[in-house]
């Protein structure tokens, strides 16, 4: 029986070691952010639910403006690390964004642009799970019905969604939520989850490195820094702070 390849990423507090431990079926991640910041580095939870193997990789998400510099640029140097190893070894079957449903924010445009247009091409399917919807009245999914045009507006399009509650031990009803979104996302990811061959194919260079590249090439140039400074924080969503550090970092690999 193959394993599939799951990226699961977004902001901190979004819920997304709660997730797996919600499709998991128990506790299999750590639920504290601290543990996730402290590492800065992916965390791989295999899972095994319908008679199918997964592979879910917990990544750490951009967010603003808690990160420091240093942080934000070691996220994006580990999420290219990540997205180039499970490309060599066959592939990523699943693109999982975890989003905390409320108020639309920059970040997480951040994420979707990273994960799936830069480090994946849009080549990936991608899948909406929203959280911390267990006090939601009436049907969960009354939210999407509400708010989820919002994501459309402001570019963020995917295949599919859950409207979900991952927060486990509540009584009575939120119970029933809790093992209701169980079924959700586990179907979610039955559904969306491609079929790969088993054979790890090359890949060209992705979006992200070309970027990188047309950046080098940019600087080669020498122009002005409030110009790619302008390219970083406007095409990337990058701090000015962290664009400025890049740029330098960029600036001293193309000498």
């Amino acid at each position: 029986m193959s394993t599939k390849n799951i990226v699961l990423f977004g902001e901190t507090g979004a819920g997304k070691s709660s997730v797996i431990n919600l499709m998991a079926g128990e506790e299999r991640a750590k639920t504290s952010p601290d543990m996730e910041r402290c590492t800065m580095h992916w965390q791989e939870h295999p899972i095994t639910f319908n008679e199918c193997n997964y592979n879910v990789f917990d990544t750490v998400g951009l967010e603003e403006p808690q990160l420091s510099v240093k942080e934000y640029l070691k996220i994006i140097e580990n999420a290219y690390n990540l997205i180039t190893k499970l490309n060599q070894e066959g592939g990523i079957d699943l693109l999982l964004f975890c989003v905390r449903a409320g108020r639309f924010t920059a970040a997480i445009k951040n994420n979707y642009r990273l994960f799936y247009e830069w480090l994946c091409e849009e080549k990936a399917p991608i899948v909406l799970v929203l959280t911390g919807l267990e006090r939601q009245k009436n049907s969960m999914e009354d939210w999407w019905t509400e708010y989820g045009g919002t994501f459309g507006k402001h570019g963020v399009v995917v295949g599919d969604h859950a409207c979900i509650t991952a927060v486990n031990g509540l009584d009575g009803k939120q119970q029933e939520l809790y093992q209701l979104s169980r079924k959700l996302v586990r179907n979610l990811v039955i559904k969306h989850t491609r079929d790969r061959q088993e054979v790890a194919q090359k890949r060209d260079e992705g979006s992200f490195m070309k970027f990188i590249r047309k950046l080098r090439e940019l600087l080669q140039g020498r122009p002005g820094k409030k110009d790619v400074v302008g390219v970083l924080t406007k095409r990337c969503g990058m701090p000015r702070e962290a664009a400025i550090e890049f740029a330098n970092q960029i600036r001293q690999e193309s000498k």
